[in-house]
């Protein structure tokens, strides 16, 4: 929200981010956005492909997959099947390592200790498909993994459940992603210490045995690196798919740490709004303007100054989580602890809102507690994907205690000292600010905490 002020002209202070994952999603006709644009060349990756067990023929085409997305995202690939390159002076050169299909004990234990060292000082890992299937006798890559090969059924068609709209590698993919591949079961499911990104509609194939519960990709912040795993990527035809190279470049872009997403646990959550029209019904817009709900799931403002409001109920104790998007200079913001009312004004004067925008002062800028505490500046910047690309809010009220996170970094942590605006009974709302403000929101969900204390 801005209300007493013109638009500042202050520079962004985040990175700007190539958005190629977006020009490639663009092929499949699914989604709008930015087009493409090639950076001066932005990290290195290593392919590292030795297999001890059975041998993927489709390991070539990965690696001529992972060179191209790095031609047209700016990185620089080096392949090889060397495990005399798992060295600590070797690894610091690259800022992500890809385990493509490995199989087997593949790393001697000086080069297990090696690219441990390497994790632990901010690498990134990622697993694709029979990475899972690799160095079953070592604890902490099978933690880094997330999970190991159990078995598989024939290669079929199925559906995958894209259960995080944020993440790079899963923003620009149909909810429901329709493939052709290996489908992996694990061992052990790694929802409750990985975030799970999308998973496997058991009912759609033959030979799932997780349950219903199958997670086929997820990431993970692990020992101070990044982890990325797709069980995608058994067939040839896996490395020559848009959607499946997009997904693939989307963890590559996060494991290196060129896009920011939230891949802490999550568990325990309610959809609020799910992307669907009747998950609107316990929503209100008061004042002008509006939200426009797209096919894929998205709300996006227009006009105003309004507020879309829940109010099918108030809440106390809770963890909320949503995504969010600006198309370039947007303003919008996530009201909470204020009182049913269809002014929106009522949220402003007796609620606090968590600001969209970059560009404003400190405390009115994206992360900030609007006019009363700014975020933390350098965190946010670090943490903050530009427009076009999605961030994902969380807004932690216990109490009169209000923190904030962007995409899985603490920005924000905030007390209210005034009874009249007091959070412990309110309401949340979805600013739409006004004309020449868009900003897009997808999967609104909450958390009930325990009560805290009067």
């Amino acid at each position: 929200m801005r209300t007493t002020r013109p638009r500042t002209t202050r520079p962004r202070t985040t990175r700007l981010l190539t958005t190629a994952a977006v020009g490639t999603a663009l092929l499949l006709g699914c989604v709008t956005g930015p087009a493409a644009a090639r950076p001066a060349d932005s990290g290195r990756v290593l392919v590292f492909s030795k297999t001890a067990g059975f041998r993927h023929d489709s390991i070539p085409d990965g690696i001529a997959a992972v060179r191209q997305l790095g031609d047209t995202d700016g990185f620089t690939v080096d392949a090889t099947e060397d495990a005399g390159a798992f060295t600590a002076r070797n690894l610091r050169r690259y800022d992500a390592v890809v385990f493509l299909s490995t199989t087997g004990d593949v790393l001697n234990p000086a080069q297990q200790r090696a690219f441990e060292g390497y994790i632990h000082q901010g690498g990134g890992y990622v697993g694709v498909h029979a990475a899972a299937d690799t160095e079953y006798d070592w604890p902490f890559y099978g933690g880094l993994a997330g999970a190991w090969f159990d078995s598989h059924p024939s290669i079929q068609p199925a559906t995958v459940v894209v259960e995080d709209h944020a993440h790079p590698s899963t923003a620009y993919l149909p909810a429901r992603w329709e493939r052709t591949d290996e489908w992996y079961n694990y061992r052990s499911d790694p929802r409750e210490r990985a975030h799970v990104l999308a998973s496997l509609d058991e009912s759609t194939y033959s030979g799932g045995t997780m349950n219903g519960d199958h997670p086929i990709a997820w990431c993970q912040e692990y020992q101070g690196g990044r982890a990325f795993y797709t069980g995608g990527g058994h067939t040839k035809e896996s490395y020559a798919d848009p959607a499946f190279r997009a997904h693939l470049l989307g963890g590559l872009r996060w494991a290196t740490g060129t896009a920011q997403a939230d891949c802490r646990p999550e568990n325990g959550y309610r959809a609020l709004f799910d992307g669907s029209a009747g998950s609107l019904d316990g929503w209100r817009q008061a004042g002008p303007g509006s939200f426009t709900l797209a096919d894929d799931g998205t709300l996006t403002s227009t006009g105003g100054m309004g507020l879309l409001w829940y109010a099918a109920s108030g809440l106390s104790s809770y963890s909320l989580k949503l995504d969010w998007k600006v198309t370039g200079d947007g303003n919008s913001g996530v009201f909470v602890g204020f009182p049913p009312s269809d002014d929106p004004w009522s949220a402003v004067d007796n609620g606090y809102e968590i600001q969209i925008d970059a560009t404003d002062v400190p405390e009115k800028t994206t992360g900030a507690v609007y006019g009363f505490q700014s975020a933390d500046l350098a965190a946010r910047d670090r943490a903050l994907n530009p427009p076009g690309e999605w961030n994902t809010y969380e807004i932690r009220v216990e109490g009169e205690h209000l923190r904030v996170w962007l995409n899985g970094v603490p920005v924000n942590d905030f007390t209210n000292t005034d009874p009249a605006r007091s959070l412990r009974d309110g309401h949340i709302g979805l600013q739409n600010h006004g004309a020449g403000d868009e900003v897009s929101f997808r999967d609104v969900r909450i958390k009930e905490l325990p009560a805290q204390g009067r």
